[in-house]
């Protein structure tokens, strides 16, 4: 799970024996009635209205030929002037992105260049869930899922030129799976102790193997952008269909068409149909919703409940609601050891007790009236109840009851003096809560946890911080008390929440990274995971994974808040889009997607 996300449909042809002009291509040729069938734009009505003139100038003796070739003409006009390939989408990064390695991507801005540049073995299709082939043509597992085996597409070159071959996998692997690189990606391929081997069989041909084996292996590479292991320009030559071509740090990323992109579509045509993609970085929600009403942006990927519905009675048609999505909104506190936290405040945040008195004090159904107008539900740990299968049904939201929350902190030592909450020692109950503060969604959601705890007598000091110095504070510096933020899911098995489950993982964030579990619940979790990411049995695999949520919602390490719903914003001028509820939601198809004319950026 990174930051956390998890599709692929065909798109209509426009081209002269296409979906569009097919019916003009090979209806009567005598006869101008053939277009009237059209769906035509009012710039197609004005050239064809234009030319019936001087369509039925031609004489009776015109041969056939040249009335028919005629008309095809006009049809590639028609389609032509109806929509356009090449030109600018535009969209916007809420944040600068920390890197341009795909393998070290870990933040949103991150993740979204690198799955409009980076090239896969394999692409989970986003609409319908399968698997479908990428650069690798085939692949087989073998030795009861610990090795598989890849065959590469012939002819296929990196955006500078470079040929690919096997040795990119392994190099690729290599570095993917290096200890030093600290690769977010890489826990979820960390099922047992030993190293993992590649073997290059041929310039096309290669296999890897794990210590243990890994249930739905190949799923996983869907996230690993293969890279060059002799290109100059290391991670900037990349094999999805554009490439960065400027960065402005703190203004925008431009990315050009790959001009040596593998795929193409089913006529034949070379992808992706864009020319371009300007991602702005443009923190302010509101600006990017006004930027998308006057037409300067194409599409918002993850749009907030407010901004929803005061886009519905402008844009409703550039509207869309999934559904229940599958991310996670939440808070934690810091229990890394070596944060500079007082003593008695880092016992109160290893406390059990004191974590569920705390979700207890939170009304998770108020966060979802008044932040988001009823667009998102009580969360109930770290799997949505959108996704069947995974989801533990046995589990329930943890109830709005102050009452509880102060037996259970009287338990623990705690009592209120004079309005406030105190422990044992007489420390004032007061610890600071962090947030991002360009999403305004979790600032008022913290607020509402301020005035929560401020029942029970806790006092929280709220900071907001622009993204980048929140994500050094939490996985860096741990300069930090609390903090509340959400993960993104990019599939729906528990294998991708590796890195946050297991005691070492790079977002297990309460306490990243430990050598050995800290503590007894946390050993068992890691024992669980790998077990469910080991037996090739669905039912086990259930079972362990329905047992680590039961910890989860008993220890809550995480205290989750809500559950939104899907909620996204594509302008009409956009073609070929087609949005879902897995990350990411509106271009997760961009090579096929299209502009319609005049609409092409500037």
């Amino acid at each position: 799970m990174k930051r956390q996300g998890f599709k692929k449909q065909g798109f209509r042809s426009f081209g002269c024996f296409g979906g569009f002009a097919r019916r003009a291509a090979f209806g009567s040729f005598g006869n101008l009635w053939v277009f009237e069938t059209f769906e035509t734009s009012e710039t197609s009505e004005t050239l064809f209205h234009e030319t019936s003139e001087t369509f039925e100038t031609l004489s009776h003796e015109t041969s056939f030929f040249m009335r028919a070739l005629y008309c095809l003409l006009l049809t590639l006009c028609l389609a032509n002037a109806s929509f356009a390939q090449g030109g600018e989408l535009r969209f916007s990064l809420h944040h600068e992105p920390k890197t341009f390695n795909p393998l070290q991507a870990e933040e949103d801005s991150s993740d979204t260049i690198v799955y409009l540049t980076g090239g896969v073995l394999m692409r989970v299709n986003r609409q319908s869930q399968a698997l479908e082939p990428a650069l690798a043509s085939s692949w087989k597992i073998s030795d009861a899922g610990r090795t598989i085996t890849f065959v590469l597409r012939p002819n296929v070159y990196f955006s500078d030129g470079t040929p690919f071959t096997a040795e990119d996998v392994a190099y690729t692997v290599r570095q993917l799976m290096d200890p030093a690189l600290h690769s977010p990606i890489a826990d979820q391929f960390r099922t047992g102790s030993g190293a993992v081997q590649t073997k290059v069989l041929a310039p096309n041909r290669i296999s890897v193997t794990f210590p243990a084996p890994i249930v739905g292996l190949d799923k996983l590479f869907d996230e690993v952008a293969i890279m060059s292991a002799h290109s100059p320009r290391k991670e900037m030559a990349v094999l999805g269909p554009f490439y960065v071509a400027d960065h402005k740090p703190g203004a925008y990323v431009l990315l050009r068409r790959n001009p040596n992109y593998w795929k193409k579509d089913t006529a034949g045509h070379a992808l992706p149909y864009l020319e371009s993609i300007r991602l702005d970085i443009q923190p302010n929600r509101d600006a990017e919703a006004l930027r998308l009403r006057r037409g300067e942006i194409h599409l918002i990927n993850v749009l907030d409940s407010e901004y929803y519905d005061r886009l519905a009675s402008i844009a409703p048609g550039a509207l869309h609601d999934a559904g229940p999505g599958f991310d996670t909104e939440q808070m934690w506190f810091n229990q890394v050891p070596t944060a500079s936290l007082p003593a008695y405040k880092l016992a109160w945040f290893r406390s059990t007790a004191f974590r569920r008195a705390i979700s207890e004090a939170i009304n998770r159904a108020d966060m979802c009236r008044v932040v988001y107008n009823q667009h998102a539900q009580p969360a109930i740990g770290p799997v949505s109840p959108a996704n069947h299968f995974w989801f533990n049904a046995s589990l329930h939201a943890h109830p709005y009851d102050t009452q509880s929350a102060l037996r259970r902190l009287q338990q623990e030592g705690f009592r209120q003096q004079g309005g406030k909450l105190v422990d044992r020692e007489g420390h004032a109950v007061e610890f600071s809560l962090l947030t991002n503060a360009e999403k305004k969604s979790r600032v008022q959601m913290a607020a509402m946890i301020q005035q929560d705890l401020g029942k029970i007598g806790v006092k929280i000091n709220l900071v907001t911080l622009d993204f980048p110095s929140l994500i050094e504070r939490i996985t860096q510096s741990f300069n930090y008390e609390a903090a509340l933020l959400g993960l993104v899911n990019v599939d729906l098995d528990p294998n991708a929440q590796m890195n946050v489950w297991l005691s070492s993982g790079e977002n297990h964030q309460w306490n990243p990274k430990q050598a050995t579990p800290a503590t007894a619940w946390e050993a068992e979790i890691d024992k669980l995971m790998r077990t469910q990411a080991s037996t090739l049995d669905a039912n086990k695999r259930k079972a362990a994974f329905d047992r680590v949520q039961q910890i989860a919602w008993e220890q809550e390490p995480f205290i989750y808040l809500v559950h939104k719903n899907a909620l996204s914003a594509i302008s009409e001028s956009v073609v070929g889009a087609q949005p879902v509820v897995l990350r990411p939601q509106t271009y997760w198809n961009v090579d096929v997607l299209r502009l319609k004319s005049g609409t092409g950026g500037h």
